[in-house]
């Protein structure tokens, strides 16, 4: 099936939290323009004329921010009704990425209502979340975003916890673990705490290292495999698109295989970027409001950023997982790898064994 998915920034840096590393905030303060205000209406339709006639089957719409629900629930409810009034037989998906701390019982009807896949940022536990994740107030946000969790659940909403691993939370994966299974949280994706591009001391102090990165997954890993060989299984987004590979199964997270892809991320002005990690003024590949996807996709800027090469690390010399990896996806890998030492090699080889025999399981089964 052909599909194409755009991930669009309705309320660009916009953002009601306060997060001590936010990387978006990093990302906007190193661009002309930090944010772009609330995507309007023309935008708004511009994007979606050009993606319903593209030939395609499936479009995948997805919303991250900032906090995309600072655009307001009126925003969706009208992007949806275009999308139904324009549509000609293609298959729609929705899906956000939010801190979950707006979302009433308007919010969870409409996400139930459209079957939106719903991310949720939370960053584990109390202790850690506060810490890290407060509101504009400067208070914590896990409480309320603990009952919102509960209403998704009550509803069937379909929903994910993204966890931000900083340094901090990298020391405590047995607490982790524990408070996932405690709670009932089983789609779980951890994303690395990136340092910032220019260099920031009271952000970087949260950025997670490549020893930090080693030390967390082995243990946590231990831990999801023992709950799994007992029949408990939590869906680890690391986990599960490493354990296929080793069935010879290609990742579907991007930048795995070292190869970075197109992913037309759309800020609010309409403005089209390559990558989530690169919305800067150097990667701006056109504007919907002007230009085709076909003319943006073939923007001088997108290809250059597919062709910018990145520093691999002296342990990739001789590394008997290259080939599951090829440098991994060029921002992260700050977290995985340094000049000389792979946080990634040294998980991997801990781990291949128990993820051997799991994939052998998945053969017979």
């Amino acid at each position: 099936m052909k599909q194409i998915s755009l991930l669009i920034k309705p309320a660009s840096s916009l953002c009601n939290m306060r997060c001590a590393y936010c990387f978006y905030e990093d990302v906007s303060a190193n661009r002309e323009c930090a944010s772009m205000g609330i995507m309007d209406r023309q935008t708004t339709r511009a994007l979606i004329d050009r993606t319903m006639c593209l030939d395609v089957n499936q479009i995948n719409y997805c919303f991250q921010g900032g906090e995309p629900t600072v655009a307001g629930i009126d925003y969706f409810k009208d992007f949806i009704d275009y999308v139904d009034r324009v549509n000609t037989g293609k298959k729609i998906t929705y899906a956000i990425q939010t801190n979950a701390t707006l979302l009433d019982d308007a919010w969870i009807e409409l996400f139930s209502k459209h079957d939106f896949l719903v991310g949720v940022s939370l960053d584990g536990f109390l202790e850690n979340h506060n810490r890290l994740r407060k509101d504009a107030a400067g208070k914590g946000t896990f409480k309320i975003i603990m009952s919102h969790i509960k209403k998704m659940k009550k509803a069937g909403i379909h929903f994910n916890i993204l966890t931000v691993l900083s340094h901090q939370l990298s020391k405590k994966p047995e607490q982790l673990f524990e408070f996932y299974q405690k709670n009932d949280l089983n789609y779980i994706q951890l994303i690395p705490c990136l340092p910032t591009l220019e260099g920031n001391a009271r952000m970087d102090q949260y950025a997670l290292t490549p020893h930090d990165f080693a030390d967390f997954y082995c243990t946590f890993f231990d831990l999801w495999y023992q709950a799994y060989m007992k029949g408990h299984y939590m869906s680890v987004t690391l986990f599960d698109n490493l354990i296929p590979m080793y069935l010879n199964v290609l990742p579907s997270q991007c930048g795995m295989l070292g190869q970075c892809h197109m992913q037309l991320v759309v800020e609010a002005n309409g403005n089209v970027y390559p990558c989530d990690f690169y919305v800067l003024d150097d990667y701006c590949c056109g504007n919907i409001n002007t230009d085709s996807l076909q003319e943006i996709m073939k923007h001088e800027a997108a290809k250059r950023f597919l062709k910018e090469k990145r520093v691999l690390c002296k342990a990739c010399d001789d590394c008997p997982f290259y080939h599951m990896c090829y440098g991994n996806c060029r921002r992260l890998s700050v977290c995985y790898y340094d000049a000389h030492y792979c946080g990634y090699k040294a998980f991997l080889t801990y781990s291949q064994e128990k993820m051997r025999r799991i994939a052998q399981m998945l053969t017979v089964k």
